[in-house]
């Protein structure tokens, strides 16, 4: 039986597969950020008059918030404050395993002949 040879790339067919994944890459970390789903959610609880006690914060907190630059508690409270918005609807995750269970598919389909070469160079006639 002949020993699997995997295909040849050229080096130009190397570099656009480079650049490919390389915006590809960058695209996956950017466009939720661009779109506004993702980095941008954190909600501060809202407080009339904060004092840095009520925000929780001790001495050393307060000292260090004071070198930032921070010098009153009403100029803190945002960022001291913000939480996370968790909250996801039902659509965008079933969206979300449809993508994924999508792409694993595909990337099984277009894999298919190299994947049976591979198998039948290592299991046949054992």
């Amino acid at each position: 039986m002949a020993r699997y040879i995997p295909p040849k790339q050229s080096k130009i067919g190397q570099m656009i597969d480079v650049v490919v994944l390389l915006i590809l890459s960058i695209g996956a970390l950017y466009i939720p950020l661009w779109l506004g789903l993702a980095g941008s959610s954190k909600l501060p609880l809202p407080a009339d008059n904060p004092t840095w006690e009520s925000l929780g914060q001790n001495e050393v907190m307060v000292e260090r918030w004071n070198a930032l630059g921070f010098a009153d508690p009403a100029s803190a409270h945002d960022m001291i404050t913000a939480r996370f918005d968790y909250s996801f609807t039902w659509g965008a995750l079933a969206l979300m395993v449809v993508v994924i269970v999508g792409y694993f598919v595909m990337m099984l389909r277009l894999s298919e002949k190299e994947y049976r070469e591979v198998i039948a160079e290592k299991f046949d006639g054992k």
